[in-house]
């Protein structure tokens, strides 16, 4: 089991990537990548529960070849790193925190783009939203937070 915690900070001129697609809104995540915070968790949560460190790790920021990328080909490359040490994904749950966009009609293509990443099936893939009640720098709409678990096994 292992779980991962990321955030970024949201800003009016970066499109809004989140759980590996593509949404409608006036603000973006900040960062090196396509700064999916989703995404982020997610692999993170997947290297914990293998013990292989974090996304940091193995995708520095200061790696000009992150630079930019779209966080499902992350997904994808973890996903193979757990693979090759014997590990398969049992399910990964997962939430995210934010004021805006309404992030529930766009729960199914988030499952969808995640499964297809990191060859599981889409039901095994939970994703949940919530609001941080207008606190703090989540509830200012300065940035967002996604956390995630994940279980794995070895055969």
């Amino acid at each position: 089991m292992g779980m991962g915690f990321d955030v970024h900070r949201l800003t009016t001129d970066r499109p809004l990537w989140l759980g590996g697609i593509k949404l409608e809104a006036e603000k973006g995540a900040l960062g090196h990548s396509d700064a999916d915070v989703l995404l982020h968790a997610i692999c993170d949560a997947l290297l914990g529960a293998a013990n292989m460190r974090d996304i940091g790790f193995h995708f520095s920021n200061k790696d000009p070849r992150w630079e930019g990328i779209d966080s499902k080909i992350l997904l994808k490359e973890v996903c193979q790193l757990i693979r090759g040490k014997g590990w398969e994904i049992v399910n990964i749950d997962a939430t995210l925190v934010m004021e805006k966009p309404k992030i529930n009609p766009h729960i199914p293509a988030m499952q969808q783009a995640i499964a297809q990443a990191a060859q599981i099936d889409p039901e095994d893939i939970s994703i949940k939203a919530t609001t941080n009640e207008l606190l703090g720098y989540v509830g200012r709409e300065e940035g967002v937070n996604a956390f995630a678990v994940a279980m794995i096994y070895k055969d």
